[in-house]
């Protein structure tokens, strides 16, 4: 069985959600971890955990960020992490899957599917294996208890329900102790 660790520094973690319902605002979680087991070589038996550091979310807006922490969104003193634990890996072909899992946000936890795109593996400049992969998916805010919204003076919604997320993550394949490269 192959070990595998998230590799931070070349992956994201995002997510989209409408503002006014004509745009949308994107943001980030800039502090994660994530590790996968698996023994096939294309992942499809994987067992991924993955959490994220709530206090990490940026949109590049400092007020907007220090909202998202309080009591109205993430309520990141009780509720630090988010955390996934996947279920299920349904191949659709050599490069693609669906992936199911339980997400936990604040004290909510729910099914969600993620497509995902496997984009190979290869042995980088310094003799470690990578595999890297993109995820796609979609959830409700207000199923996690993200109930915050307000109106516009003329009866608009100033924020969606729907959040779309979209990862890249870049894996780097544990060498056991002892073993050589």
């Amino acid at each position: 069985m192959a070990t595998w660790k998230i590799d931070a520094s070349h992956s994201e973690i995002g997510f989209k959600v409408k503002h006014l319902m004509i745009t949308n605002v994107s943001g980030s979680f800039t502090s994660f971890e994530g590790t996968v087991h698996a023994d096939s070589e294309d992942f499809h038996d994987a067992r991924i955990i993955f959490e994220a550091d709530v206090n990490s979310v940026t949109t590049h807006n400092q007020q907007r960020d220090e909202h998202l922490k309080t009591a109205d969104f993430f309520d990141s003193e009780r509720f630090p992490r988010i955390r996934f634990v996947s279920k299920q890996v349904k191949k659709v072909n050599d490069h693609h899957f669906r992936l199911i899992g339980d997400l936990t946000i604040r004290d909510h936890t729910h099914s969600i599917e993620l497509t995902v795109t496997y984009n190979g593996s290869t042995r980088d400049p310094w003799g470690q294996v990578k595999a890297g992969f993109e995820l796609d998916g979609r959830l409700h805010r207000s199923d996690y208890g993200l109930r915050w919204s307000a109106t516009t003076e003329a009866g608009g919604l100033i924020l969606g329900d729907e959040v779309k997320l979209h990862m890249n993550i870049q894996l780097v394949q544990e060498v056991p102790v002892g073993a050589n490269v």
